[in-house]
């Protein structure tokens, strides 16, 4: 086993009616992309349609914030629209009947966003700043926008380091991706239960 493991999910955690964003960073696109792909594997393998997975990349760490906060809003547009068109199914001036077919979830708002990207400590105080940035920020969205942000973004002194994290080094640390996953899926379905007043 890997130094520092993950610590294990729930073994009933299911995915499987939730629609789940990922937005990622191109900077370090060899350790981002491995963590992308954890990240979507896990997913998956906890029920997520794939259809239901919608995967977004941007420049830096720094956008991560208002990109995550775009796709957000991105989503609640979009289940505003099949809200609309599931009200013109049953005016009678235009059908007298219900729409047959129904709506996929991926046209409608997400449960959770997953915020990935990767910053290397440099000779500056560049990373500090981004760093920081990063991090309150993604915090800030996910407080105001009362939707599950987790907080993908590693913070390494090296970047072997990252690559590691990104389960890239033989005998190094677990890929962190598949932990993002199961966090979103978990705290997605615990704020459904909240937002009904249920505990249990």
């Amino acid at each position: 086993m890997a130094p520092h493991s993950m610590p294990k999910a729930p073994s009933d955690l299911t995915g499987k009616d939730l629609k789940i964003g990922i937005v990622h960073t191109r900077w370090n696109k060899e350790v981002v992309n491995a963590l992308v792909e954890g990240t979507n594997n896990r997913l998956l393998e906890l029920g997520v349609k794939k259809e239901n997975i919608i995967i977004q990349q941007i420049a830096g760490s720094w956008e991560l914030p208002i990109a995550t906060k775009k796709m957000i809003h991105a989503g609640r547009v979009q289940q505003g629209n099949t809200s609309s068109n599931l009200l013109k199914g049953l005016d009678p001036l235009n059908s007298p009947e219900a729409p047959s077919t129904p709506v996929s979830n991926n046209t409608g708002e997400f449960d959770a966003i997953i915020s990935i990207g990767v910053l290397v400590k440099g000779s500056t105080q560049h990373f500090e700043y981004i760093a920081g940035a990063a991090t309150d920020g993604l915090m800030r969205v996910s407080l105001d926008e009362n939707l599950p942000v987790v907080f993908g973004v590693l913070t390494c002194n090296t970047e072997e380091q990252a690559r590691s994290r990104a389960g890239l080094v033989e005998g190094g640390l677990e890929n962190h991706g598949p932990s993002w996953a199961e966090s979103a899926v978990e705290l997605a379905n615990l704020s459904t239960k909240w937002s009904k007043g249920e505990f249990a």
